[in-house]
């Protein structure tokens, strides 16, 4: 697989994301679910805490990839779902820095949502992968 980021504009990428990813060869791709704050037995964690969700949420996201035989690395698009955009920004270094140490700039978009399905998860992390 080859990777090779799209960028007509460089400020994106000093934040952290591409604005495309262009992947070609053979490859094989797995589209993420929504992680958010969780624990491994379904009960939700942090409640009131964005950075302490955000960072769960990651760690949830990784375990996917993980389980599929890649890593951050291979992520090449990233939805970021919150409740509160005001709230998570001040945190957003959280996932910047995990991104950064993987050496990678996913498309990302962000969006503030009414509310995400589990009440009290302020964060949730959708993604697709290719490796």
């Amino acid at each position: 697989m080859e990777r090779t980021a799209v960028n007509p504009v460089t400020w994106s990428h000093e934040m952290g994301f591409n604005q495309g990813e262009l992947v070609s060869g053979q490859s094989r791709t797995l589209y993420i679910s929504g992680q958010t704050a969780m624990s491994r037995s379904g009960r939700p964690e942090h409640d009131g805490d964005v950075a302490a969700q955000l960072a769960l949420a990651v760690d949830n996201l990784e375990a996917v990839l993980s389980e599929a035989g890649m890593s951050l690395t291979n992520l090449v698009r990233l939805n970021v779902y919150t409740t509160d955009v005001d709230r998570l920004l001040p945190h957003y270094g959280v996932l910047a820095a995990r991104l950064g140490v993987a050496g990678v700039a996913p498309t990302t978009t962000m969006l503030g949502v009414t509310r995400l399905a589990i009440v009290g998860q302020m964060v949730e992390l959708e993604g697709t992968a290719v490796a």
